[in-house]
């Protein structure tokens, strides 16, 4: 008969931290396969749209954003749809699927001979995204036991954010230095990896016997499920308006060389990690004050780069403040999520994904908007700003239904689910 992980003895307590650093790995490639184009925005536009860059580099960037949309519109797709159609599955099994696709995904955007293959491959691969990190989210929260949600959704995550600090900075040296084709291959190694670690490490967990799509779908019948979407996928979209277009901000604003790119997206790695644990510890606490103190701080680090992006410091500080507070939000909207999605769990853990990279594709579209139409790198920032603000207004009327609710007596349809069912080592 398997053991059961009941309390912290020392085996079960192993078990547990390697499971999750598995399941972190699966992060750290999402992390480098998503923001490593950010970086490597100007060679691929180079590469792929050699006409367009010789006539204008900007209108070339611009457009080789389209690759970062294109990413996270099959995050969008994929994540509701798989969470719906797999909640059956034994978490395992559906993870290591996941690993399958994003490898081969990757591989795929790597050997793309043109700019449209190119956009297809990158929306192809981005499918399991959502799925893998919502899934993921579930065991990790199980595994860390009642009370640590937050906790086990950004022990999760913090192999993204850990990506910015180590692998997409290293991965971006590589496609400097050798091409971005090589630096895809580099991150579908990273996922390989990461699909021996999960087989070898991750207990088996079981799906859920009574999830149907039905049961998953009803998460789409609650306001407050579209509210809290709406607040990651509005809100989000500042950090993603700026995180875009850093390379040619970097050079073109602050005018620092190239190679000072990758050591900004250490920084930006650095705040990432930062915010993420705290982001998971405060949502712990106190979902509403969270998510409204680090909107807040993102507010503020918009308007600080604005200011202040022509002069290094100005930049650094304002890029780490921007990226702490924007990475501090995402356990925060998860954890809201699957707090107001009721049994819907596995839909809801997916969601968030669906909702940030709504915010990406966005905040890429709109701030690509602005430099081709010639209001420069900095334009981004401003429309950044806008996004944060209207995301805490959405924010505000959020919580305001449930204070609304909680004074009328009416059940506000928020289930705070500790996931705390015991784990069985295989």
């Amino acid at each position: 008969m398997n053991p059961v992980i009941a309390g912290p003895t020392s085996v079960a307590s192993a078990r547990i931290r390697l499971a999750l650093l598995a399941l972190a790995l699966g992060g750290f490639g999402i992390g480098s396969t998503e923001f490593v184009a950010m970086g490597l925005l100007p060679n691929i536009a180079h590469d792929l749209l050699p006409q367009v860059y010789a006539q204008s580099p900007n209108a070339a960037n611009a457009q080789a954003g389209w690759i970062i949309s294109a990413y996270a519109l099959g995050v969008v797709v994929g994540a509701p749809t798989i969470a719906a159609l797999a909640a059956r599955w034994p978490r395992k099994k559906l993870l290591l699927w996941l690993l399958v696709a994003f490898t081969v995904g990757t591989v795929a955007s790597a050997l793309a001979p043109t700019f449209g293959l190119v956009l297809v491959a990158r929306f192809l691969s981005a499918l399991p995204h959502g799925a893998y990190f919502g899934i993921a989210s579930l065991v990790a929260a199980s595994l860390m036991g009642p009370g640590k949600r937050g906790q086990g959704v950004a022990f999760v995550l913090s192999g993204l954010t850990i990506a910015n600090v180590i692998g997409v900075p290293f991965i971006t040296w590589v496609g400097q230095t050798h091409g971005w084709r090589i630096a895809y291959l580099v991150v579908a190694a990273i996922f390989a990896l990461t699909f021996v670690a999960v087989a070898l490490l991750v207990p088996w967990q079981a799906g859920n016997p009574l999830a149907t799509m039905r049961n998953e779908l009803r998460a789409f019948g609650r306001l407050q499920v579209w509210l809290a979407l709406l607040i990651g996928a509005i809100g989000f979209g500042g950090f993603f308006a700026v995180y875009t277009y850093i390379a040619p901000m970097v050079t073109s604003v602050t005018g620092l060389p190239a190679s000072s790119v990758p050591l900004v997206l250490v920084l930006v790695g650095v705040g990432m990690t930062v915010g993420n644990i705290l982001g998971g510890r405060m949502a712990d606490r106190s979902v509403p004050r969270s998510m409204l103190l680090f909107f807040v701080v993102l507010l503020v680090g918009l308007a600080a780069l604005f200011l202040t992006a022509w002069s290094i410091a100005g930049l650094l500080i304002s890029v780490f403040v921007i990226a702490g507070a924007s990475s501090a939000l995402s356990p925060t909207i998860q954890t809201r999520l699957m707090d107001v999605a009721h049994d819907s769990q596995s839909i809801a853990a997916a969601l968030n994904h669906s909702a940030l990279n709504i915010a990406n594709a966005a905040g890429a579209f709109l701030g690509g908007l602005t430099v081709a139409a010639g209001f420069g790198y900095l334009s981004p920032v401003a429309v950044g700003a806008v996004l944060c603000v209207a995301g805490i207004a959405l924010a505000l009327v959020s919580f305001g239904i449930d204070r609304s609710r909680v004074r009328r007596g009416v059940d506000t349809g928020v289930v705070h689910a500790q996931h705390a069912d015991p784990v069985p080592i295989d």
